[in-house]
């Protein structure tokens, strides 16, 4: 293996671990990190993977960091959240982000979704019940995330070997 291969190597590793802590800290992106130590491994002088796979895990990160966000609304909806709620939940999403950062896209959308649902005039529980929805789309959204940069992890490791 040459030095230039050793380096992206490396930057790929760490690419990997970045990654693979994103899918439980919100504001690190995993998918696309992970994604991103796959195409370092393309700049070697014999790439391990061809187009279509780049491609498709192109879209498979893409699809899962843009499901990370709508999950959430979708769980509200799920568990009997109206309109209100789902509304509610995207605001709570925005909000959260620029209010509370990294606790605002875990709380926010839950936060959201629950005074979105009072405001609509549902009862409490109905509205603890979208807000509930909500957080369970967040955990959702996680384990998609951490499953599809996981087996991201799994191929930079065959890649690395078919480099060897």
């Amino acid at each position: 293996m040459e030095a230039l291969e050793i380096f992206l190597v490396i930057g790929g590793i760490l690419l990997m671990i970045v990654g693979i802590i994103g899918c439980f800290l919100p504001i690190i992106p995993g998918p696309p990190l992970n994604y991103m130590a796959l195409l370092l491994l393309q700049l070697s002088d014999t790439p391990p993977f061809s187009l279509d796979f780049m491609l498709f895990w192109l879209l498979i990160a893409i699809v899962v960091t843009v499901l990370d966000y709508v999950i959430p609304i979708i769980g509200t909806k799920k568990l009997g959240g109206s309109k209100w709620g789902i509304i509610g939940s995207a605001v709570g999403l925005i909000l959260g982000v620029i209010f509370l950062q990294v606790i605002g896209i875990i709380v926010g959308p839950a936060i959201g979704a629950y005074v979105g649902e009072l405001l609509g005039g549902k009862s409490g529980d109905k509205a603890v019940k979208a807000a509930l929805g909500s957080f369970l789309g967040f955990i959702a959204g996680t384990f998609i995330k951490l499953i599809s940069s996981l087996i991201m992890s799994y191929y930079f490791v065959v890649g690395i070997i078919k480099l060897i």
